[in-house]
Formats: structure tokens, sequence, C-alpha cells
């Protein structure tokens, strides 16, 4: 779901920061806001950050003094490491408004580039994230791989958690880069796609049960 720029919401959950073993805040009051439409940001009272960080800063720190914000510190996201309870969070907060489903399926996929088959099984894990297409997670052993070279991009996902392998794809003397990964150890609530490798809808052509896709048109394509 996409939010208007500069919604504000209570976050009634427990959100902490670190910087290495070292505890910057601690709060219950934080406020998602929405900087971006897709997912929102965390603003942190001043009253549950330490003192001695307030006074020093920290990279990309922003204390509110005024305006709808006051009295709220936003953090840049990549200087701590984050957690939701007693959980990590990856990339950005959660969006309450997303909802991400992984279901074993016997639906007949292909997944194809260019003519060439990279995959093709009629055991796929689907995902589905809202607002994003339904992602086809696919068994190893029917993965071409004889298409595929590793490729070093890592990305974070705070529903999935940390993609551990992307490979590009090569035909004939073509390389598209970063067309498929996988997470080894993915978030509990999507164990299921466990060292399954999918493909972006958006740059490959994915036909299931005999009827092919169109490309879909995200912030991916």
């Amino acid at each position: 779901m996409a939010a208007a720029r500069g919604r504000v919401e209570p976050a009634p959950r427990r959100v902490r920061g670190f910087r290495g073993a070292e505890l910057i805040f601690d709060t219950t009051s934080a406020r998602y806001v929405w900087e971006v439409p897709y997912y929102p940001q965390y603003f942190v009272p001043l009253s549950d950050v330490r003192a001695d960080v307030l006074r020093e800063g920290l990279p990309g720190m922003r204390v509110f003094d005024d305006g709808d914000f006051a009295g709220l510190v936003r953090f840049r996201w990549d200087t701590l490491n984050w957690f939701e309870e007693d959980e990590p969070i990856y990339g950005h907060p959660r969006n309450p408004y997303v909802r991400v489903d992984a279901l074993r399926s016997h639906r007949h996929v292909q997944v194809a580039l260019n003519g060439e088959t990279l995959a093709e099984t009629r055991c796929p894990v689907l995902l589905f994230e809202t607002g994003l297409p339904t992602r086809y997670y696919i068994d190893r052993t029917a993965v071409d791989f004889e298409c595929l070279e590793p490729s070093t991009t890592q990305t974070l996902c705070p529903y999935k958690g940390v993609t551990s392998r992307y490979w590009s794809v090569r035909i004939a003397n073509t390389l598209v880069a970063d067309l498929a990964w996988s997470y080894e150890t993915p978030l509990p609530a999507v164990a299921s796609i466990a060292n399954m490798v999918a493909f972006y809808n958006e740059k490959v052509d994915i036909t299931v049960d005999g009827v092919e896709l169109p490309r879909p048109a995200t912030h991916f394509s």
C-alpha cells in the first residue's frame, strides 16, 4: 500500500536501535513517518534517546525542534542495528499495511528469457507481498544454472531477510545483471522459501499453467 508523504502514525511495537553492542534508544512510542510512499521510517521521541547521543550526535541524525515532528529524532537507517521487539529488521521498517504470505503450490511455472528456459517446476512456493507481483520461488534442482552467473549483489528486506545469493543471466553473449536471488535463512514467516530461487517477473517471461504472464511495471523494472 502506498501512503501520502508525511503521513504519521503511532508504532505500537517496542523499537530499539544499537550501534554495535551499544544501546542508542529504546522506545515504545515511536512514530511511523512515510517519507516515501511504500514504507515508513521510524521517528523516536527525544525522551527515549540517550542524553549523550543527543549531545554528541550520530552521522545523519536529525533532531526536530518545531513543526509536525517537534520532539522527535530521525536516525539514518544504516548507522544502527534495529529491532522490533526482539526481532532484527532489515532495510527499513515493515509497513503495517503490507502482508507477506509464502504458500506451497502445484502450479506449473516456467521461467524463460529470450526463448531460453531458465527454470521449470510443478512445486513452486508462491510469495504474495502487498503491492508487488507474485514471486515464484523454485527449487534449485529445477533451475538451469548453466545460464546463471553468481553476482556479488546483496539486498535487505524487512519481510524476508538478507539475500544469500544473486545471479545474473547470460544467454549467448548477453549478460543481464541480477535477475535471480535466493535466501538461505529467510525470516521465520517465510521459511518455506529457504534455498529456493526467484526471478524478477519484470525482467523475464513467466508462464503459469500454460498462460504467459505480462511483465509487470514496478520500481524493479
